[in-house]
């Protein structure tokens, strides 16, 4: 069979195209930016990819269009597509269909955290020999890959709640169909989705209408939110995950600068180990792990050992330079919550040291103004921040980061950003790049400046 996808060099979309040529399919797809990792991840699995949205493409008449939620109406492919009555689907109907059927699917959800937790998950599998399948939003370090077809029943999904596709307004996960289910937390984003965080429980309702009994839901058990869902209705057994001694599920760290970690597990086992990750958060992402993956039978004791060997997940807190004793890390945090996360888990662990953030307010969410009151507070922990102003925020942008005083420069052109963060960084600086999207080449232009100018 032929599938043509349409938004083929999206994160998602480029995972469901690899599963598809894995499964034995000719594949082909479109974007309107075709740009490395992805085009060149695709392109060395033999998939062509068209440059651009226009109708001659279909020409080559695709048995199956999968359509991604890029894509709208007015878009003149789309448009010839639904003109000529060509059979089409979205990429999470796909899929559901052709992939995840009769499989023991672990879909994780939530706000924050679902790639970091999935490739927690998928390499606890992958370690204990059990060979799943995954597709997630990031590329695992220990994968090098997005998706992953598998040699077993297990298949690891992230499960996105954003919407499906132009004629599918159900978020992508209610076509999971899990079996394990990690709920990692739940705020309200997405808003030019979702009015309210009603409308986001209410979605997530779906999901756990589909959730069998004999199925598990791993939920964190401080999150409100999660709670009230869990009331609008659940017929499946639940276990909580946290880091007091209420939950099911318990983490902590056993030093000051998170190098090592222990978890208990309902029974009461503990198990112990050094990781090389760090922060509050990837300790509660880990012990979510941890309990999913004992719903395919393995232990405690083993999945904290897996731990010691992950590598992390690209664009999360990843470090991708040091130029003159200044660290420089590449972060995918856009949500005030998980930027104050992420600033608060560098001081732990590099006590002493100056943290350094510049940012890009990127999301639909932050141009629409809902975080300008958080965004500030969510900065407080860094000793200088550089913030670049995208085109379309609302006036009332700079008003709200007013308390940030001496500590925030900002700017919208990238290049006066980097030329200025670099007659100011220090030895001995961490330095996170925080954004949900290419920042302009940023990091990458700061890293070159100091290698020219500060080594040797």
């Amino acid at each position: 069979m032929h599938i043509h996808i349409l938004g083929i060099c999206g994160t998602f979309m480029g995972g469901v195209a690899a599963l598809a040529r894995a499964a034995g399919h000719d594949v082909s797809g479109c974007d309107r930016n075709v740009y490395p990792p992805m085009s060149t991840q695709l392109r060395k699995l033999g998939i062509e990819i068209h440059d651009g949205v226009d109708a001659d493409q279909l020409g080559i008449d695709p048995d199956c269009v999968v359509v991604g939620n890029v894509m709208s109406r007015g878009v003149e492919v789309v448009e010839a597509m639904l003109n000529r009555g060509m059979p089409y689907k979205s990429g999470p109907q796909w899929l559901a269909e052709n992939v995840l059927h009769e499989r023991h699917v672990m879909a994780v959800a939530g706000t924050h955290g679902k790639t970091t937790t999935a490739s927690m998950l998928a390499w606890i599998l992958e370690d204990a020999g059990k060979a799943p399948g995954f597709l997630i939003g990031g590329i695992p370090a220990n994968f090098g890959e997005s998706a992953r077809y598998g040699e077993s029943e297990y298949f690891v999904v992230e499960a996105d709640e954003y919407d499906t596709a132009f004629f599918d307004k159900r978020a992508k996960f209610v076509h999971y169909r899990p079996r394990t289910l990690v709920l990692n937390n739940l705020e309200f984003d997405h808003a030019d989705i979702y009015k309210d965080m009603d409308a986001i429980l209410w979605q997530f309702h779906q999901l756990l209408r589909m959730v069998p009994g004999r199925g598990r839901v791993i939920m964190n058990g401080a999150d409100e939110n999660i709670r009230r869902l869990i009331d609008q209705g659940c017929w499946t057994p639940t276990e909580t995950f946290g880091t007091a001694d209420d939950t099911d599920w318990t983490a902590r760290f056993d030093d000051m600068v998170e190098r090592h970690i222990r978890m208990r597990g309902p029974d009461g086992h503990v198990a112990k180990a050094r990781w090389k990750i760090g922060g509050m958060h990837n300790l509660e992402n880990a012990l979510a792990a941890v309990a999913a993956a004992a719903s395919a039978g393995i232990s405690l004791e083993q999945a904290v050992d897996s731990m010691s060997r992950f590598e992390g997940v690209k664009r999360r807190m990843e470090r991708t330079a040091t130029v003159a004793d200044i660290a420089i890390y590449d972060d995918f945090a856009h949500h005030p919550t998980a930027i104050a996360k992420s600033i608060k888990s560098m001081r732990r662990r590099y006590p002493g040291h100056r943290v350094i953030v510049a940012i890009e307010p990127r999301s639909n969410t932050m141009k629409l103004g809902v975080h300008n009151e958080l965004l500030a507070d969510s900065l407080q922990g860094a000793d200088l921040v550089w913030m670049f102003r995208p085109e379309g925020m609302r006036d009332d942008f700079e008003v709200s980061l007013k308390s940030l005083g001496s500590k925030l420069r900002l700017f919208d052109d990238y290049d006066r950003l980097v030329n200025d963060m670099s007659t100011r960084v220090l030895a001995g600086d961490q330095v996170i790049f925080m954004s949900n999207g290419g920042f302009g080449s940023a990091r990458q232009t700061l890293t070159a400046l100091l290698q020219r100018t500060r080594s040797g």
